[in-house]
C-alpha cells in the first residue's frame, strides 16, 4: 500500500482509511468497462466470479459497500414482520442505521457471546427459535452471523463453530446470512480458505475496502437465484452502477493481496503488547483490531489525536486498527504516543 510520509498522523480509526497505491490506480485506468446496468461490466463480471470461486458460492454481486450488501440479504431474506436473529452489538444491529428494521422489516433479536466473544453458541439459536403459535405470532426466517466480530474486537469464528451455528440454524428452520466483511482475516488467522468459512450459509458479503485496501466496494454472494433478486433490489436502492470495471479492478487487485493481512495482525500483537507494557489492559488481538478498556474514551482519543495518532472511542474504550499503510514504525510511534492508564 502507499507508505504514509514522516511527520504524518498514523492513522488507526479504520482500515478502511487506506489508499490505492500506484499498482491498483494503474489497473483501475486500464480496466475494460461497460455499462453494468444496460449490458454488464466485463471486469466485473470476472471479480464477481472470482469472489463467488473463493467463496464456494454459485454467484455473486458486487454492491458500494458492505452495509448495502447486508441490507439487500436482508431485504431478499426477510417479510415485513420476520424476526431474525444476531450476535449482541453485531455490525447489521448497531452499525447500519437501523436498515435492517426500517427498510428490511425485520424485527431483531440479540444472541449472547455463549462461546466467546461475538460468538452465540447452536444451543442460543435452537432456544431463540419460537416453533407454531397464532396466526400472530413472529416468524423466524433468518440468522446473521460476523466473522470477524468488530465490535468484540476483531473475533474470529472457528470453521467447526461456523459450520455447528448453520446446522443448528438450518435444523431450526432458518436461513443463514454471513455478514463476513473482514473475512478475509478471519480465514489468514485461522489458516483456512474463505470458503471454509463460509461453507453452508445461504449468503456471504465480503469487503474489499477493508484491509485488502480497495477504494470502494463489497461482493455478496449466494445462489443463482438469489443473486439474481439482489441485483434487483440493488437497483431500488441506488446501488446500479455503469462503468463499474473502474471499481472492479481495483478490487482484482485487492484479492491477489490477501495473504499481506498477516502482516497487519502482526502489527496489532504488537501494539497490543507495547500498550501492556505501559500498563494498559488489553488482551491479545486475534486480528486487527486492538480494543483498549477506557472509562474516558473521547479524552484519550482526543488527546492521542493532539500527538499525531487518529483513534476512534467506542462505548467500551479505544479502538485502533491495523492496516496497509501502518508500518511497525508507525506501531512503534503509535505504543510511544500513548498516555498512561488513569
Amino acid at each position: 500500500m502507499t507508505p504514509v510520509p514522516a511527520g504524518t498522523p498514523v492513522d488507526l480509526r479504520s482500515d478502511t482509511v487506506t489508499r490505492p497505491d500506484a499498482r491498483m490506480r494503474d489497473a483501475m485506468a486500464r480496466a475494460e468497462v461497460a455499462d453494468d446496468v444496460l449490458d454488464g461490466d466485463p471486469t466485473m463480471r470476472t471479480l464477481e466470479e472470482s469472489v463467488a470461486h473463493r467463496l464456494g458460492t454459485e454467484d455473486a454481486l458486487w454492491v458500494p459497500s458492505g452495509s448495502m450488501g447486508n441490507l439487500i440479504a436482508l431485504c431478499v431474506h426477510l417479510e415485513r414482520g420476520d424476526r431474525f436473529f444476531a450476535p449482541d452489538r453485531a455490525h447489521v444491529l448497531d452499525q447500519e442505521v437501523g436498515t435492517a428494521a426500517w427498510l428490511a422489516g425485520g424485527l431483531p433479536r440479540v444472541l449472547p457471546w455463549s462461546e466467546g466473544p461475538g460468538t452465540p453458541s447452536p444451543s442460543d439459536v435452537t432456544r431463540a427459535v419460537a416453533h407454531g403459535g397464532p396466526y400472530f405470532a413472529l416468524r423466524d426466517r433468518l440468522l446473521c452471523l460476523e466473522n470477524t466480530h468488530n465490535a468484540a474486537g476483531g473475533t474470529v469464528t472457528t470453521v467447526e463453530q461456523h459450520r455447528r451455528l448453520v446446522g443448528a440454524a438450518h435444523a431450526a428452520g432458518l436461513l443463514v446470512h454471513l455478514d463476513g466483511a473482514r473475512l478475509w482475516n478471519a480465514a489468514v488467522a485461522l489458516g483456512v480458505s474463505p470458503a471454509d468459512l463460509a461453507a453452508g450459509a445461504d449468503t456471504v458479503l465480503v469487503c474489499l475496502s477493508k484491509g485488502l485496501g480497495a477504494p470502494v466496494g463489497s461482493v455478496l454472494a449466494g445462489g443463482t437465484a438469489f443473486v439474481r433478486e439482489a441485483r434487483r433490489v440493488r437497483k431500488m436502492l441506488g446501488g446500479g452502477i455503469r462503468q463499474g470495471g473502474v471499481l472492479a479492478a481495483a478490487g482484482l487487485v485487492a484479492l491477489e493481496r490477501a495473504d499481506r493481512l498477516a502482516e497487519d495482525h502482526h502489527h496489532a500483537r504488537l501494539l497490543a503488547a507495547g500498550l501492556a507494557e505501559r500498563g494498559w489492559k488489553t488482551g491479545i488481538p486475534q486480528t486487527n483490531i486492538v480494543v483498549l478498556p477506557a472509562d474516558d474514551a473521547p479524552h484519550t482519543v482526543s488527546l492521542l489525536a493532539r500527538r499525531g495518532i487518529l483513534t476512534l472511542p467506542t462505548d467500551v474504550g479505544v479502538r485502533m486498527i491495523t492496516h496497509g499503510d501502518v508500518s511497525r514504525r508507525d506501531v512503534l510511534r503509535v505504543i510511544e504516543s500513548f498516555p498512561p492508564p488513569v
